[in-house]
């Protein structure tokens, strides 16, 4: 859990006190200066400013030279630290953007689409996580990888776990700030829906709990997507309880051995199976392979799927019986993979990627997927990632919290492509739009739903009027991600941060209410 506000703040507060006329870049890197050890400050200058920088970047293609990049990055060692950069940000004129893992698909969170002087809070040494067996909650901080809170969970017990997402590299901040997703999501829900409280460096440099913030602000953070609100420190969250065995399977179906019939009746099956069973699909080329995690034993597995989903043809030798941490390196990383291999933080720089989601609440016809596999087949085509819904999601109303993808939706699609630096990427990113379009009268529609954490500048990008951000404008993209939740979260943005220091090219936009 973050450190309170230390003596450092203190001095901080007088220091600006004196230097108000500061209002430029040196000002600002003056202002930082008096209030954080030297050590944690990563300036253009700095001989490690490129490797810290590329310490978390997942995709290369926002790392070129013509890439607008953060005047200095700061790396916090406490929360203070994290009050002082708002603070002298806001005095200096020089905004803020937050990385806890780097995941994020459109790099907002280390670099900015268009010119403006920024600096980067990079949370990665916030990282700890503390686990209290006995209540089953943990602390944990918005810089600590997901694969480091599952390995915390596991040590203190292999009867508890936490519903996230199935990469371990992912940054926990980002992560649960737009909804967290993964395996355990039919019974236990998205990651926020099992947040119990938070702490929060607001816009003036607050520190806030769940009892000290707003409610709406709290509601706010727990899927309304990262950088909006303030910097979210760390994070209590609920653990939930597994069998000391699940059962894991991964099958693959070509076009040749059915797949077009298994996927027409997986996309009405899955949702509606027992939420103890989630079977996701991924579709390249003319392959579909069903991954699958059941929280039970692969006896009862092989009855239950030969009731309810014979077409997929599971026997005991697709079976594989483990703990629940074994299940995380095994799903992500392959059968060969360790339990300590999810708490390596090393990221590749070898792939270019761009993606895009929707969300599907009536199956799609049979001989649409004859079309999508036509898609599928091309030389430069991408992929499906599909996860059924159902369960526990359909529990909570839309309304719950900003994540608003419930009840009534069979799955979710994540669109992706790929490729090197040495191939051009054009032809990648124009499959994926077309696809994209192609696919939309088989999905929601009014809005067309997407995820933010698959999250897509395609959708829409903010306009800034008389340095706020535009609501109108952002109900483009808002509405997609959100729905009728776009609105509480502007007012909750009003509550907080009402001048937008806090933006980025998808932030959530203020509405002052009149008084």
């Amino acid at each position: 859990m973050a450190s309170s506000q230390s003596l450092a703040l203190a001095v901080l507060f007088s220091f600006l006190s004196c230097n108000a006329s500061l209002a430029s870049s040196d000002g600002f890197l003056q202002c930082l200066s008096a209030a954080i050890p030297e050590q944690l400050l990563y300036t253009q200058s700095s001989p490690s400013f490129t490797s810290v920088l590329v310490s978390s970047i997942q995709n290369p293609k926002f790392f070129t030279p013509s890439t607008v990049r953060p005047l200095v990055i700061i790396t916090p060692t406490d929360a203070s630290h994290v009050q002082a950069t708002v603070v002298c940000g806001r005095q200096n004129d020089v905004r803020i953007r937050v990385r806890s893992g780097g995941h994020d698909y459109e790099g907002l969170s280390y670099r900015s689409k268009r010119p403006e002087v920024f600096a980067v809070v990079d949370l990665a040494t916030l990282c700890s996580v503390s686990v209290d067996q006995k209540a089953a909650t943990a602390w944990v901080d918005s810089g600590a990888t997901i694969g480091e809170l599952y390995y915390a969970i596991s040590k203190a017990s292999n009867l508890l776990a936490f519903p996230a997402g199935i990469c371990p590299t992912t940054g926990v901040g980002g992560h649960f700030s737009g909804g967290g997703l993964g395996m355990l999501l039919r019974k236990y829900g998205a990651a926020i829906d099992n947040v119990l409280d938070a702490t929060l460096v607001d816009a003036k440099g607050r520190l806030l709990d769940k009892q000290t913030m707003e409610t709406d602000v709290f509601w706010a953070i727990r899927g309304g997507g990262g950088q909006s609100f303030g910097i979210v420190l760390s994070w209590k969250v609920k653990l939930v309880p597994v069998p000391p065995r699940v059962t894991m399977f991964s099958i693959p179906k070509s076009v040749n051995e059915g797949a077009i019939n298994i996927l027409t009746k997986w996309q009405e099956v899955a949702p509606a199976l027992p939420e103890d069973l989630f079977i996701m699909a991924i579709i390249k080329k003319q392959v579909a392979k069903f991954q699958s995690m059941y929280l039970g034993t692969c006896d009862a597995l092989l009855l239950l799927m030969g009731t309810r989903f014979p077409e997929l043809g599971l026997n005991q030798t697709h079976c594989k019986e483990m703990t629940w941490i074994q299940s995380v390196p095994y799903i992500y990383l392959g059968n060969t993979a360790t339990v300590e291999d999810i708490l390596n933080r090393t990221t590749s720089m070898n792939s270019f990627s761009k993606a895009t989601s929707d969300y599907v609440r009536q199956a799609i016809p049979k001989d649409t997927w004859v079309q999508i596999f036509t898609w599928l087949a091309k030389p430069e085509a991408g992929i499906m990632i599909m996860d059924p819904y159902g369960g526990k999601m359909s529990s909570f109303p839309e309304s719950a919290t900003p994540f608003p993808h419930r009840a009534g939706v069979l799955y979710n699609i994540q669109y992706m492509n790929f490729w090197s630096a040495a191939t051009d990427g054009s032809a990648r990113t124009k499959w994926l739009k077309d696809f994209y379009t192609f696919m939309a009268p088989y999905v929601s529609q009014n809005p067309r739903e997407a995820y933010v954490n698959y999250r897509d500048l395609d959708l829409g990008e903010n306009v800034v009027v008389g340095n706020v951000t535009s609501y109108q404008a952002g109900l483009v993209w808002g509405q997609k991600y959100y729905k009728g939740n776009f609105q509480r979260l502007a007012m909750a943005k009003g509550e907080v941060d009402p001048d937008d220091y806090f933006r980025n090219e998808q932030s959530i936009p203020p509405l002052v209410a009149s008084k």
